[in-house]
């Protein structure tokens, strides 16, 4: 559906030149949502604005339902942008303009019918849960409800692709999970393709089938969300997931707390039915281990459960040996961590 091939970017010349993208390549599957993670000044304002040519590549190609819009001329760009919809960190709405002109701007810019207009811009209203403020203006409005505008208009065109630029990081955290719903909803009710950037890993966690992480202008790291979350390879990524977490200080002390014998702190990975299950306890009955929790969560990734126990296992050192087989048997990740 999207494909960045060997894209770089440079604003500036001569000692000037400042590298926000540098050869990166990047493919996006249809229906599916999408998100790019990294740090301010990592590139991602730039890769996702590099996907409707708004900020256009110094080198490389945009591939976008099987079309190369760098190619393309102004006309026809301008054409296949109206398939491309886009959501903006603060929202860019008409200050003067109330909020059924705002979505229905796009549909007036291509010459719609005034009938037409009004049948999209009722039904986006109600789509996004705005229904009765279709008379007011911007001011009037919350964060969130400002945001929801800017979904609804970037949805007029009847978009393949949905473009969002931090849609979140000015919201606050509960605002942020409905606009994160709705977003959902959408990808799940039309289909539409989503490509999401942020800073917060809570965000990539809550919806994305997929994750990038960006860091120096490229990819460092890429796949499936519980592969990356659950098992991070590169430090960026590890680092995005401890400052989600916030449990670095309490799980060290718990790792260097004295034991006796032979013990071992492992981290299991749950994840889909089996976070439910008893695998633990059956495991440690059938050996013999004692144990002792240090660090535990369940939560979700996207709709999946998941869960992680970091345990601390004491015994014979065959026992903890064979309790780790045991989990690995039940199918579970287990991992040696001090």
């Amino acid at each position: 559906m999207i494909e960045l091939k060997n894209l770089t970017k440079v604003y500036g010349k001569g000692n000037q030149a400042a590298t926000a993208l540098s050869g990166l390549n990047l493919s996006i599957e249809r229906g599916e949502i999408f998100g790019v993670i990294g740090h301010s000044g990592a590139g991602k304002s730039t890769l996702i604005r590099c996907i409707n040519l708004l900020e256009r590549p110094s080198e490389g190609e945009v591939w976008v339902d099987g079309v190369e819009l760098t190619g393309l001329n102004q006309k026809q760009l301008q054409e296949q942008r109206r398939k491309i919809g886009m959501i903006f960190q603060h929202f860019n709405l008409l200050s003067s303009a109330t909020v059924y002109d705002n979505i229905a701007f796009p549909l007036r810019l291509i010459g719609t019918s005034a009938a037409d207009v009004d049948l999209k811009v009722k039904d986006l209203l109600t789509l996004v849960g705005l229904e009765q403020h279709g008379s007011k203006y911007p001011a009037q409005l919350s964060g969130g409800q400002k945001q929801r505008v800017g979904v609804a208009r970037a949805l007029a065109s009847d978009p393949d692709v949905l473009l969002c630029d931090e849609a979140t990081s000015a919201l606050d955290p509960q605002t942020t999970d409905s606009i994160l719903r709705l977003l959902l909803d959408i990808n799940k009710q039309f289909r539409l393709t989503i490509v999401l950037i942020t800073h917060e890993m809570h965000v990539i966690q809550s919806i994305c089938d997929r994750v990038a992480v960006i860091h120096g202008g490229g990819i460092v790291e890429q796949g499936d969300v519980a592969k990356v979350f659950l098992k991070p390879q590169h430090e960026i990524t590890r680092e995005f997931i401890r400052s989600g977490a916030q449990q670095d200080g309490p799980l060290r002390a718990a790792l260097n707390a004295v034991s006796t014998g032979y013990s071992r702190a492992i981290k299991i990975t749950f994840l889909g039915p089996k976070t439910y299950e008893s695998a633990l306890s059956q495991a440690v009955r059938e050996t013999g281990v004692s144990f002792a929790i240090l660090h535990g969560t369940i939560s979700t990734i996207k709709d999946m459960p998941y869960g992680q126990l970091i345990v601390r296992f004491e015994g014979t050192e065959d026992a903890v040996k064979a309790t780790m087989s045991r989990l690995t048997a039940e199918g579970l990740d287990v991992e040696v961590i001090s």
